[in-house]
């Protein structure tokens, strides 16, 4: 309440603000309609050089926005309005701006877009769909390019190159979900060549509240395949399910009969005692809840919300013999989406198509954390006020009201309700058909495929033509709601939200005109579809221009609503679509005691009212009360969705931390010089055996008590140990000389296998090496960690905050991800095979000569790694390349370690050389890698002695520390000069 006051008392201040900078552009234009458009192009380079000279946006941007006014004018013959301005103001200052349907929030998106542009960091439009992007790169980006700025545009379907060129450019537009995806891509990337984005500066959201509210809960997830059984997927949804009886729970006793209960509202399930008894019994197991049946937990636990909580035409659809899931908000197919943690699998089970495997997440990240990366954000959308506190708390974005161009005429009717949906739409049907016969258009509102397939019936049976535009329909998604506005058309929709096309009263004549092209067939050439198009399109402008007027005479367009969605947002947006521009129009809801907002919520208030006045099934009521309620009803699940995300992200910012640091040290490998490298190995190979020698000498503790051997065998998987552990005393050892003894024996054994293999070659294959490693061991981290969230609930049964105790078990399980990359690292520093073949004498001279060439092609191919394509498989130019660098490679005498074609992409795993060292540990692959060949090494006299068996030489030399300063005199580190 106190942060509602506070957003409150700034509107008016903010408001102020704006106007004033509005003002002052449109004070500017008379001087920017002098220019010609070379001049005005020019603009674009001068405001660069005053960025460049000191100037800052904020100084840019009346003048800024009065050059755009003008090349919008120039490009689209429109001019934004006043209002409009304001809007891009606020978008400017990193607000969202609230306009009505219909007020231009495109066109205004331009003025903001342009201005941050000019500081060449990057700006990045994101919209709910593909046809949005596409539409409005092509449309808004005419201006920008007029004004000599570049534009890209990112979707699922391009190539790494043509993402890397659509990022680069000033002005990008594509998908909340494919920009994300993209960042998550990035940070799997094998080699900073294979990144395509460049950083997060400004992202402009359309639709702001589709993407950042009702999208928030859900990750976004790239996926492996996993090993699990399709067998316990059917077993469950043909024998167990099928089988088990859904009871209630008795809120005032608590005591629940049956096999399993349902909470709608929550949308869980629960097993009860009977159930799992019964369930025992069928699958012939003693114990369900053993730690062995852990797995069959899940499985039928994801059965039953399959059956009782995934409705088919509701949250998915079967099509071509695949389940798709349905966005509950736009009513569109979410291609390429899918449930996880088994969920999708249960539901193909259900409906006995082909089950896929299931999937193991690799990286993820919810729209809430991605977008809360850039250094500012805007959005824009026609209903945000509803929203604001969730906005400002988690976003730290304002939400500034646009006025409106023309006053908004609209008639807004109270609800109608009724007490069956049956009487319902009986209602609906008749009040659509008298509107139809006096040519009034209609869109109507459902809130699932399901409900707009019946509705459509009852319409088809009625003698009304209608157009339906639904997830199975999608295709002609624009085309049609262009037309919504024609004389007698009745759309039947489900949900609105985010379509993106206006509904112009009359018809859209431009897109009448399409249609008649698409008739020519395609041997038609271009210039008699431009010319077909051409005269279509001005015999259909006269045609929208009298129809437009019979529309507005029979009382524009009238928006019926068949249900109440759970957020008033939706409903708003819903009936935005009416009334645009200053239009006429009309809207009203019909419902009924049996919608799932009214049955889950309050609906036992209303259903007494209904009661008492004795009120017949087919006679509605409009009542205060009534309309109370159901404002009562959104706003309880308005708050408990907001619980929910709140929670949910409370939940990622603990990931959210650990991602960050992953991927900070990732990116730091991926962009670091060789000498940040060798620091990194340095570092990994000191921890290892510190880490080590804590462990079986700690400290506090007697020398006596030490477990030397353990240490001797602990050290020897690490790295060929010369140090002579068995001839330490023990009254007069000092264990941190012993510590620091033991770190420059590891560091003198590293610098011998650098000499062998060549510097350059070795810092290559340390940043492969951990590359490797961090990404298999954050993919095991993120399973545990959905494991750990999945059953961390319970804890609360023991009088534990599970959020406290999740945040204690990610941290300590992440110190030991860390702890566990630096080990394994190290180890496979020392003994994964690397070989430099001598080549025979005859041949140098020719070897030489492509030495320089095939020193840099052996240091591409173990930095370049497949890209996955879109089916997980590697990509076929990139394993092409690796393997002729490889052939290069070892032209001049270089072997390098190569990764089995079952594992590039996953985990390091080497085959052993025919030569294994005594010394060898086995990784988690299973292939034995071996220490450096060729080398021995003992302690004489607290010296180390090495013989390089190849060349036979021996050489003696003091120990010295690879820090410590070089006995040549030279001032540097041992390590920078002779230890290099």
């Amino acid at each position: 309440m106190v942060l509602n006051k506070l957003l409150r008392l700034g509107e008016g201040r903010t408001a102020k603000q704006l106007q004033r900078i509005a003002d002052a552009v449109l004070a500017a234009e008379g001087d920017v309609v002098q220019l010609s458009d070379t001049e005005l192009r020019a603009k674009t380079d001068e405001f660069k050089r005053r960025l460049a000279d000191g100037e800052t946006l904020a100084d840019l941007e009346v003048e800024a926005f009065a050059v755009v006014r003008e090349a919008a004018w120039r490009v689209l013959a429109q001019k934004p309005f006043p209002v409009q301005v304001f809007g891009a103001c606020a978008l400017h200052d990193g607000n969202i701006a609230e306009m009505k349907t219909g007020e231009g929030k495109t066109l205004t998106s331009t003025m903001p877009v342009y201005l941050n542009a000019l500081a060449g960091k990057g700006v990045h439009i994101v919209t709910v769909n593909d046809y949005l992007a596409k539409r409005d790169s092509e449309w808004m980006g005419a201006v920008h390019r007029f004004l000599g700025l570049t534009v890209g545009l990112v979707h699922a379907q391009q190539s790494r190159e043509d993402k890397v060129t659509a990022y680069s450019t000033d002005i990008t537009y594509g998908t909340n979900n494919e920009f994300g995806f993209d960042y998550l891509r990035d940070n799997m990337a094998w080699d900073v060549r294979m990144q395509v984005q460049r950083g997060h500066n400004f992202a402009l959201i359309d639709e702001v509240d589709s993407i950042l509210v009702d999208e928030a809960r859900t990750p976004l997830i790239i996926s492996g395949p996993a090993e699990q059984s399709a067998q316990w997927y059917q077993i469950f949804a043909r024998r167990v399910v099928p089988n088990l009886s859904r009871g209630e729970e008795d809120p005032r006793t608590h005591e629940t009969t049956g096999d399993y209960v349902v909470d709608e509202a929550k949308r869980t399930v629960a097993i009860t005692e009977d159930g799992v008894a019964k369930v025992e019994k069928i699958l012939g197991v003693d114990n369900l809840y053993e730690s062995v049946h852990t797995s069959l937990v899940h499985h039928l636990l994801n059965a039953l919300k399959a059956k009782e909580l995934f409705k088919r035409d509701v949250e998915y659809l079967v099509r071509d013999g695949e389940v798709k899931i349905v966005d509950e908000h736009t009513g569109r197919v979410l291609e390429g989406r899918r449930y996880s943690e088994g969920l999708h699998q249960a539901i193909e089970a259900k409906e006995g198509v082909r089950i896929k495997e299931e999937n193991q997440t690799l990286a993820t990240i919810t729209l809430q954390n991605y977008y809360r990366m850039y250094d500012k954000l805007a959005g824009m959308t026609g209903t945000a006020k509803t929203e604001e506190l969730e906005f400002k708390e988690i976003y730290d974005l304002g939400v500034v009201v646009v006025p409106t161009n023309k006053p908004i005429i609209r008639a807004d009717k109270a609800d109608l309700i009724y007490k069956t949906e049956r009487a319902k739409f009986e209602a609906v049907v008749e009040d659509i058909a008298a509107r139809y016969d006096r040519g009034q258009p209609v869109l109507v509102g459902t809130v699932s495929i399901e409900k707009s397939e019946r509705l459509s019936e009852m319409l088809r049976r009625r003698g009304v033509s209608y157009q339906v535009l639904n997830a199975k329909h999608h295709e002609k998604e624009a085309h049609i709601i262009a037309q919504a506005g024609r004389k007698g058309a009745v759309t039947v929709a489900t949900n609105m939200a985010g379509r993106g096309v206006d509904i112009i009263l009359g018809g859209n004549p431009e897109e009448m005109a399409k249609d008649e092209v698409a008739m020519l067939g395609p041997e038609a050439s271009e210039g008699e579809r431009e010319r077909v198009f051409h005269a279509a399109f001005d015999r259909f402008k006269a045609k929208c221009a009298d129809e437009r007027q019979e529309v507005l005479d029979a009382g524009g367009l009238y928006v019926l609503g068949t249900e109440r969605h759970e957020s008033r947002r939706i409903d708003n947006q819903l009936r935005g679509r009416s009334g645009r521009q200053g239009d006429p129009g009309e809207s009203r809801f019909y419902l009924s005691l049996e919608d799932d907002l009214m049955r889950l919520f309050n609906a036992e208030a209303v259903d007494r009212i209904m009661t008492r006045l004795n009120v017949p099934e087919t006679v509605p009521i409009e009542h205060k009360l009534v309309t109370r309620a159901v404002g009562n009803a959104q706003r309880q699940v308005e708050s408990r969705n907001f619980d929910i995300r709140k929670n949910v992200l409370k939940y990622d910012d603990v990931m959210n931390k650990q991602r960050e640091v992953v991927y900070t040290q990732r990116q730091k490998l991926l962009e670091g010089d060789p000498e940040a490298v060798e620091e990194i190995a340095a570092t990994f190979i000191e921890d290892a055996v510190r880490n080590a020698v804590d462990l079986y000498a700690p400290p506090g503790v007697f020398p006596e008590e030490w477990d030397l051997e353990m240490l001797r065998r602990e050290l020897e998987q690490i790295f060929p140990l010369g140090y002579d552990l068995d001839g330490l005393d023990l009254e007069t050892v000092d264990r941190d000389k012993l510590t620091e003894n033991m770190i420059d024996d590891a560091f003198g054994a590293y610098e011998l296998r650098e000499q062998e293999v060549g510097a350059e070659i070795m810092r290559e294959v340390e940043r492969r090496i951990i590359l490797t490693i961090v990404d298999r061991k954050w993919r095991e981290h993120l399973y545990e960690m959905d494991a750990l969230r999945d059953g961390i609930g319970l804890r609360a049964v023991g009088q534990r905050d599970p959020l406290t105790e999740y945040q204690r078990e990610a941290y300590e399980s992440f110190v030991a991800m860390m702890y566990g990359v630096r080990h394994e690292a190290a180890t496979y520093f020392f003994h994964v095979p690397i070989e430099r073949e001598e080549a025979p004498a005859a041949a140098q001279a020719q070897t030489d000569g492509a030495a320089g060439r095939a020193t840099q092609l052996a240091r591409e191919a173990v930095m370049r790694e497949p890209a996955p394509t879109g089916d997980g498989q590697p990509d076929a130019d990139a394993a092409g390349d690796i393997a002729a660098t490889q052939a290069a490679a070892e032209a001049a005498g270089v072997k390098l370690p190569e990764l089995p074609r079952e594992d590039r992409g996953k985990q390091l795993t080497y085959v052993s050389s025919a030569s294994s060292s005594p010394r060898s540990m086995t990784p988690a692959g299973g292939a034995q890698p071996t220490a450096t060949q060729g080398s021995v090494e003992r302690t004489e006299e607290g010296r180390t002695v090495r013989q390089l068996q190849a060349g036979g030489q021996r050489t003696v030399q003091d120990k010295v520390g690879r820090n410590d300063p070089c006995p040549c005199g030279s001032g540097q580190k041992y390590k920078r000069c002779h230890g290099a």
